[in-house]
């Protein structure tokens, strides 16, 4: 199911016609404003979805779609306590690359009791990657996953388990978030490409990065931040780190 946001493309344009329309332009205010027109024509679309597991559940989603479709897709999951909300910005920027996002909430903004229960939440991704999967304006071939904090070991427990997803970006990962490993689970994604980001003032999460990057069996990039931060607070106070996710799945997606 996909509900189209206030701001998508149509209203947008629409929005800029009527302004051309209803004006008194000069020659050169008028060029501008078809400038503008064209803008909002080439601007992505934003979506509510949702989709379900194979266990029934219901996943709500933001799908920020890139103007020229079929688009590789990324799959973003939030922190511990956090919702889809925190990936707006790093989602409208891989639009705005070519690059389809699709934010997702967690099942809880709690944890539950046990890192079994836990590390089940990886399922959720499965089902976004599925969903994605099966869209005509998605490339199938190309889809990623991104994660922060918590979400970056489900994102790669998730990718361990399903070959589909082609590309990670982890930011702050944990080698062991509150039972959900991942160093096993980066072994066995084996030699496909990660991008691993930390602040260098996160002390566990900088160690983690470092064992995670050491002999890898593929490609693992490593970006360090300076901010003090952690997770999408990192994204959020580092534009820097953005357009490194943003390049990074431009080169192993596009």
């Amino acid at each position: 199911m996909a509900m189209p946001l206030p701001g998508t493309r149509g209203a947008r344009l629409a929005h800029a016609w009527r302004a051309v329309a209803g004006g008194a332009w000069s020659r050169g205010v008028l060029a501008v404003a078809i400038v503008l027109v064209a803008a909002a024509a080439a601007a992505a679309d934003t979506l509510t979805v949702t989709f379900r597991t194979p266990d029934g559940r219901t996943v709500s989603a933001v799908l920020h779609e890139a103007a020229a479709r079929p688009a590789p897709a990324v799959v973003l999951v939030p922190m511990l306590g956090r919702t889809k909300d925190d990936w707006q910005e790093p989602a409208e920027r891989l639009a705005g690359a070519g690059i389809s996002a699709l934010a997702i909430d967690l099942p809880a903004l709690a944890a539950p009791a046990s890192a079994a229960a836990l590390t089940a939440w990886h399922r959720d991704v499965i089902a976004a990657v599925a969903w994605l999967s099966g869209r005509g304006d998605v490339r199938a071939a190309a889809i990623g996953v991104a994660g922060a904090s918590l979400g970056a070991n489900l994102a790669a427990v998730a990718a361990a388990a399903d070959p589909r997803v082609r590309a990670l970006a982890l930011v702050s990962p944990s080698l062991d978030y509150r039972g959900v490993r991942i160093e096993a689970a980066l072994r066995e994604y084996g030699a496909r490409p990660a991008f691993l980001a930390a602040s260098r003032r996160d002390p566990y999460a900088a160690r983690s990065v470092r064992q995670l990057a050491e002999d890898p069996p593929g490609l693992r990039e490593v970006y360090w931040a300076e901010a003090a931060a952690h997770g999408s607070a990192l994204l959020a106070r580092d534009p820097e780190a953005v357009q490194r996710l943003v390049e990074w799945f431009q080169r192993t997606l596009g």
